[in-house]
């Protein structure tokens, strides 16, 4: 995966972001959250996570949306030792393809075999529920090519169906009650015992106004 600085001031507190499928750090540069660095995580056709670049921090914050809740339960997993202070999850599951707590398998076949330019910006349209807020993401929409999207949602499927469930325990898991890419009811079963709080609020998938918030109320 990718892991790039929005901030680095090398200070103690990093906020740790894994963001869904398809993006890189463009949508969300914007987002200056304060007294803390901030780093992005995107990428998922390899979850090879680089430890030695939060080596230095003492407090993590940690936020995941859609499919990079998946992917960092897959890394805490991997090393939980990292110092995370708190953990929110948005719209997304751990369960990335799932009948019933997920996408469901035939809809991520689907979007998989079906990907280019114009099912993506349809896909995109969706994520983002209003038009206006899909025009407002047009604007700051990430810009790798779809055959290397294609790569990353194979990739995707491939290592979700060979590892095993991630035992890590999130503090609080949003769930956006106008979500069509991660159904609402799906991320409510598949919370259960995985969260200690849900919260609903209005919101599509992708919501620029949550994202703002949720960051920049780190403490």
């Amino acid at each position: 995966m990718k892991q790039t600085f929005i901030i680095r001031n090398n200070g103690k507190h990093l906020l740790l972001f894994f963001a869904g499928w398809g993006m890189d750090e463009t949508p969300f540069r914007h987002i200056h959250p304060a007294e803390c660095d901030w780093m992005i995580c995107y990428d998922y056709r390899s979850l090879e996570f680089d430890t030695t670049l939060i080596q230095a921090y003492s407090k993590i914050s940690l936020i995941a949306w859609s499919m990079g809740a998946w992917a960092a339960s897959q890394v805490m997993k991997q090393y939980p030792s990292l110092p995370v202070s708190q953990s929110t999850a948005i719209n997304g599951t751990l369960y990335p393809i799932h009948e019933t707590k997920g996408i469901t398998p035939s809809v991520f076949e689907g979007t998989l075999q079906g990907l280019n330019e114009q099912t993506l910006l349809k896909f995109q349209r969706r994520m983002c529920g209003s038009a206006a807020d899909y025009k407002a993401f047009q604007t700051i929409a990430p810009k790798r090519p779809v055959e290397e999207l294609k790569e990353e949602l194979a990739a995707i499927r491939q290592q979700y169906l060979s590892s095993l469930p991630s035992e890590f325990v999130w503090q609080t898991a949003i769930i956006g009650d106008n979500d069509r890419i991660f159904l609402p009811d799906h991320q409510e079963q598949a919370w259960r015992n995985k969260a200690v709080s849900l919260l609903h609020v209005e919101a599509a998938h992708y919501q620029q106004e949550l994202f703002n918030e949720v960051i920049m109320n780190i403490k």
